[in-house]
């Protein structure tokens, strides 16, 4: 009885990491949002957000998760962006570490700026995890619009993320904040 409960568990686990694999979410297209925020960490994302702001998908941008040593000056000149266009409309947000706190940025940062409606700017294999804590802490009438920048993960980032994404609801099933 064991171990067709085990085999059981084994072929969920199994099918729904198929099931994740295959189902990546894509790009949100040209929707507006009040704002949008980059959750740094991955190729791609810093330049989708910028493209959405010049696109004007998005009125406002934070930048998640910056490197507490890069200074405005040092991100305007590696990604091109305008003085003008830094001082208006991007934030480089140093407060967030990992996925979770990224959500409580962006909460806390969407909550200041009064915003209704924001973009969320993450890679396709991550989208599904950051997705879920900006769920947890995000205020119920901002509207997220979830925008996943392709990718082509090697399997290896799959597993981790899949089994990222496992364990932390079961963290949380187990009364764990």
């Amino acid at each position: 009885m064991l171990r067709r409960l085990l085999a059981l568990i084994l072929m969920a686990w199994a099918l729904g990491f198929i099931l994740f694999s295959v189902t990546l979410p894509g790009p949100a297209g040209d929707q507006h949002t009040d704002a949008a925020v980059v959750l740094t960490g991955g190729e791609g994302r810093v330049d989708r957000g910028l493209a959405v702001l010049r696109q004007g998908w998005a009125r406002h941008l934070l930048i998640s998760g910056v490197d507490p040593e890069v200074t405005q000056a040092q991100f305007a000149s590696h990604y091109r962006v305008a003085p003008a266009m830094m001082a208006c409309c991007i934030t480089l947000g140093y407060q967030s570490v990992d996925t979770r706190t990224n959500a409580r940025e962006m909460a806390d940062w969407v909550a200041g700026g009064h915003y209704h409606s924001v973009r969320m700017i993450t890679s396709d294999w991550h989208m599904r995890r950051a997705s879920w804590e900006v769920g947890r802490v995000m205020a119920r009438e901002v509207t997220v619009v979830r925008d996943a920048v392709p990718t082509r993960p090697r399997l290896a980032v799959l597993f981790e993320e899949y089994c990222k994404l496992l364990a932390r609801r079961a963290w949380l099933l187990a009364g764990r904040p």
